[in-house]
């Protein structure tokens, strides 16, 4: 379900969670638990576009580390 455009905070934050995964979270709400803002605020899609720029892998942090280990001993 979207949001009306009239209803929609001006802006908004680039924000990251312990496992490395971003999203992108009103500047007027405060962030849920284990996620932090990051440099880069402005409009969503301002926002979106960043996120696209910095998260090449979308794998949770956990995961990539774990395949690496797996990897290495093999």
């Amino acid at each position: 379900m979207s949001v009306p455009v009239a209803l929609e905070p001006e802006t908004w934050s680039v924000v990251r969670d312990q496992e490395e995964r971003y999203s992108v979270w009103p500047d007027d709400k405060a962030l849920p638990a284990g996620w932090s803002r990051q440099a880069h605020g402005g409009t969503r899609d301002e926002c979106l576009k960043k996120i696209k720029e910095v998260w090449s892998d979308p794998r949770p942090r956990s995961l990539r580390l774990a395949m690496n280990i797996q990897a290495r001993s093999r």
